[in-house]
Formats: C-alpha cells, sequence, structure tokens
C-alpha cells in the first residue's frame, strides 16, 4: 500500500489505513518546508490553518481508494502581494480545486479520450474508478489542446460528420502526420482564417476541389498548391468509366452472318445428361476395381468402406457383384420425364425455354409431375450451353478496372476479354494509350510531361477525356507539383478513416468540439 505513496513520502506523512464501506481510506498530512507563495514565491513563515482534502487515488485490488489529506493554509507576509493567504500543493500529487490524484487524473484522461462516454465509465468502473459518463464527456472537453509547432507542410480534406448534410475539414502537418485542427464545414472562409494566422505554411497539398484552392491562394498565398496524386488517379478512372459508357454499344459482337438454324441445338436423340451419366459410369466403373483389389489383399467390407468412404451396404454390393457391367446400368438413374426428353428439346430447338409452360404441355401428355422442377432441371444444361454461347459484353466497372490496373496484375481471361474489347473500339485503345502515359507520369515523377500529355489527349476524339483535359490545365501549377513532388493526402485519408472511427464509436451524437478534442489528443 504504502507503495502508491513513496514519491510522496518526503511531503506526506500517513498516519493510518483503514477499510470502510467497501473503500480503502488513507489519513495523512503534510509535512516538511513550507512551500513558497504561488503569487510572488517568497518562503512563507507562518500557518494560517489546517483544513482537510478527500483526493480520490487509483483503486487497491479492485477497491477505491480515498485519501482524506490534512494540508496547511499558508499566510503570504509580503506586503506587496496580492494573496493573504494560500493552500500548500504536493507536487504528483495534489492540484488546485482538484479532487483526484494526478496519477488518478491522467488515467480517467487516458480512459476519456481512448473511450469516450458510455464506454469509458463502464471500464472505469471494472478498474475500481466510480464515474459517470457526463464527467468523462466533460474531463475530455476541459483538457488543453496540445502544443503544435508552426507547420510547414499541410495537408487538407474534408471528412462528413453527418453524410450529404453536415461536414468539417481536417488539417494535418504532412512533416509529422499529426492532425492540427479541425474546422466546421469544408467552405472557403473558416481556412482562409485558419492558413491566415500562420504565415510560415510553404506547402498545401489539397484534393481538386474549388474551396480549397480558393482558400488556399487568398489565406496562404506564398505557399506552393500541390494536386493529390490520388485524386488525380481517381479523376481519370472516373473519365475512363465515362468513355466505356459512351462506347458500350461497339462492344457488343455482332450475330454470325450465316448462322444455321439448328447450329446449337443439341441432337434430340441424345440425352442431355450424356455427360453426367458418363461419369457416373465411370465412377462406377472405378470403386468396382478399387473395391475387388482391397478384397484381394484381404480386407474386410468394413475396412474398405471406411477406406473408400462407402456405406457398408454399398461396398458389400460391390464386393459381391460378378458383373460391372450390372452396376454401371444401374448408376444410369431413370426419371419419369424419360419419355418426353425428345418433345421437351424438340420445343427447346423452337425457341420455346419457358420451364412453366413446357410443363404444363408435357402434363396435358400425361406427365404425371406435379411441379416443374423436373424440367427445370433437365433444361438447366441447355440453357448453360446457350449462356456460354452469348458471352455478353464486360460492364464498364469492369474495363475501367482492367484499363487503369497494371497489366502484369490482371488474369489471362481478363486480358482475353479486354484484348477484345480493344479489338472492336478503337477509343479505347486509344483511352488505354493515354493511361499508360498518365500512369509513368504519376510514377516516374515527370509532372513536367502534363502539357505533352493533354495536346495527345485532344488529338484524339475523346469528349469524357478532353473534359478532364480542360480540367487539370485550370489547374495546371498544382497538378505538375502533385505529379512531381513527392507530398500526397496519403495521411490525411489516413486520419479521415480514424475520425470515422471516432464518431461512429460515439453514436454518432457527438459535436465537432468533443469530436475534435479526441482526435486532437488520443493517440
Amino acid at each position: 500500500m504504502l507503495q502508491q505513496f513513496l514519491p510522496y513520502l518526503s511531503a506526506v506523512l500517513v498516519e493510518q489505513v483503514r477499510v470502510e464501506d467497501e473503500k480503502i481510506l488513507v489519513g495523512a498530512r503534510t509535512r516538511g518546508t513550507a512551500p513558497p507563495c504561488p503569487a510572488c514565491g517568497t518562503p512563507a513563515r507562518r500557518v494560517h490553518s489546517r483544513y482537510r482534502r478527500h483526493l480520490s487515488d487509483t483503486s487497491l485490488g479492485g477497491r477505491p481508494v480515498v485519501i482524506d489529506l490534512n494540508v496547511r493554509r499558508l499566510f503570504c507576509d509580503m506586503t506587496c502581494c496580492a494573496r493573504r493567504t494560500f493552500a500548500e500543493q504536493v507536487p504528483e500529487l495534489t492540484v488546485k480545486y482538484g479532487r483526484r490524484t494526478v496519477a488518478l487524473a491522467e488515467i480517467v484522461q487516458a480512459v476519456a479520450l481512448a473511450l469516450a462516454g458510455r464506454a469509458g465509465a463502464r471500464l472505469a468502473s471494472v478498474l475500481g474508478i466510480p464515474i459517470s459518463r457526463t464527467t468523462m464527456l466533460n474531463i475530455v472537453m476541459a483538457a488543453p489542446d496540445p502544443p503544435r509547432p508552426a507547420p510547414r507542410v499541410l495537408g487538407v480534406d474534408d471528412f462528413a460528420t453527418r453524410r450529404g448534410r453536415r461536414y468539417g475539414t481536417v488539417i494535418v502537418d504532412l512533416d509529422s502526420h499529426r492532425v492540427l485542427d479541425l474546422l466546421p464545414g469544408r467552405e472557403k472562409a473558416p481556412l482562409v482564417t485558419w492558413l491566415a494566422a500562420r504565415p510560415g505554411i510553404e506547402v498545401v497539398c489539397r484534393d481538386r476541389a474549388g474551396a480549397y484552392a480558393e482558400a488556399a491562394t487568398t489565406g496562404a498565398p506564398q505557399a506552393q498548391q500541390v494536386a493529390d496524386a490520388w485524386h488525380l488517379w481517381d479523376n481519370l478512372g472516373h473519365a475512363v468509366e465515362r468513355t466505356a459508357i459512351a462506347h458500350r454499344a461497339c462492344l457488343t459482337p455482332p450475330p454470325p452472318e450465316h448462322e444455321p438454324e439448328q447450329a446449337a441445338a443439341p441432337d434430340p436423340t441424345l440425352k442431355p445428361y450424356s455427360g453426367t451419366e458418363k461419369w457416373l459410369v465411370t465412377r462406377t466403373r472405378e470403386r468396382y476395381r478399387a473395391v475387388q483389389d482391397l478384397l484381394a489383399q484381404g480386407w474386410t467390407i468394413s475396412a474398405i468402406g471406411r477406406e473408400l468412404g462407402l456405406a457398408r451396404h454399398t461396398a458389400r454390393r460391390y464386393a459381391r457383384c460378378e458383373n460391372p457391367d450390372a452396376l454401371a446400368d444401374r448408376a444410369i438413374r431413370t426419371t419419369r420425364l424419360d419419355a418426353y426428353r425428345p418433345y421437351l428439346i424438340n420445343r427447346w430447338n423452337q425457341g420455346c425455354t419457358d420451364a412453366s409452360v413446357l410443363f404444363r404441355e408435357i402434363q396435358a401428355q400425361g406427365y404425371p409431375g406435379r411441379t416443374p422442377q423436373a424440367v427445370r432441371r433437365f433444361l438447366r444444361p441447355l440453357r448453360d450451353t446457350a449462356n456460354r454461347a452469348q458471352e455478353p459484353p464486360p460492364k464498364p466497372q469492369d474495363l475501367t478496372k482492367w484499363i487503369t490496373r497494371h497489366p502484369d496484375r490482371l488474369r489471362a481471361e481478363e486480358k482475353r476479354q479486354l484484348k477484345d474489347a480493344l479489338a472492336r473500339c478503337p477509343e479505347l485503345a486509344a483511352v488505354r494509350v493515354h493511361v499508360r502515359a498518365f500512369a509513368r507520369m504519376l510514377c516516374e515523377h515527370t509532372g513536367t510531361d502534363l502539357p505533352a500529355w493533354i495536346s495527345a489527349v485532344r488529338a484524339d476524339d475523346l469528349p469524357q477525356l478532353h473534359s478532364l483535359a480542360n480540367g487539370l490545365e485550370r489547374d495546371q501549377d498544382a497538378v505538375i507539383a502533385g505529379l512531381t513532388l513527392p507530398w500526397s493526402n496519403g495521411p490525411v485519408e489516413g486520419h479521415v478513416n480514424r475520425i470515422k472511427m471516432l464518431k461512429r464509436q460515439m453514436y454518432g451524437r457527438a459535436t465537432l468540439p468533443l469530436l475534435r478534442k479526441r482526435v486532437l489528443l488520443a493517440r
């Protein structure tokens, strides 16, 4: 118990320790040299009086600890000092007007910053610290902002406090990757005011939103603006997708000019399940040979069933059968639908593919089934064959991913489909060339090639890319800096994800001031 008071024993004398009402009460009083006046610094010589302070301390054995501390009130004898009396404070134990020890206050503040209100109060009760959720929030709001050095390189982005309705702006120091401030809204005025108060800013990294560009120009005209590289690539991806949507019609393969009338129709004399039935025959013969081999080695029927994963009576049937062809014939299952298969295939060839319609037709002919499930199962391989023969064109989203992804990361099937699409659409082939050129600028930091890239884009008939090129040209200096300099908004996006986590942890009820405190102080 005394280990908790070892740092203070020079200034505090512990008189008694007792357990009362599930609490540990520690009686103590101050001793030693009187401290100096906190106003003028003159050592005190006279004691005015003594009074008791009740301080909550860190729990011991799951029980709260309360320190009943007897402290002195002292006179200040300096006539020029505004204070007449003052109360002494024990370093690292008490603070002015505090009802918790310094150690307990640090623990409570850490819990409040990590978990906020209700969750923090629940954890504190487990730790033996009785505290309410409102007090937890008040502790967070009362904490002072951390000191921050003068920023040199900033990253700016927006985040949603309520998506589609309320937004905020996060400002990050890209040198230290620490959040500097959270501003209300994503408009120009708050950011201009914040930037104008800090004239030492050299670089502002942002997305391509016009409000942040205008705010950086107005509030920090001396700073170089850098357009975030990820947002540039994302803008290019949207332009590629719009181009793929505009040219989707030319991606559909034309039907063959001289298609035979019954080229894709199956032979009515053949069963559509012939592949399945052949597989069943093959499996039956393989099982027969395996059972006979193990039987010749002296295995029992039970051991053979366990080894091959067969039921005991199935293994016995294979062992006692002398004619494997009889087993193979039994593997081909017959159904009540067999007599109607030629009619169903003929109707399928005529273009009737609705299982319910075909079921009613054969039911009128005497089919005893009551549901169309057997007809659906019969038509499934025919339908799969027809679907494979008519492969749909790739979706614009898939084409966008294939065009903007590195060629080495595409699967063989994706490469084949992309090659077919580019062969049918020269415009998409031209888009792919421009995307690769932009990727080289982005990876090799050769932003000075941007004007040549814009000219090459305008030389092709690609309206969607022309719109992107016009936007890049209007923001050309920031775009070239984004394609050349190493700065990006990556750390800012990471903090935006962290803000989302903190916001959801507070169930969406946190106001911006409370969210700001947690973002600035929590680690």
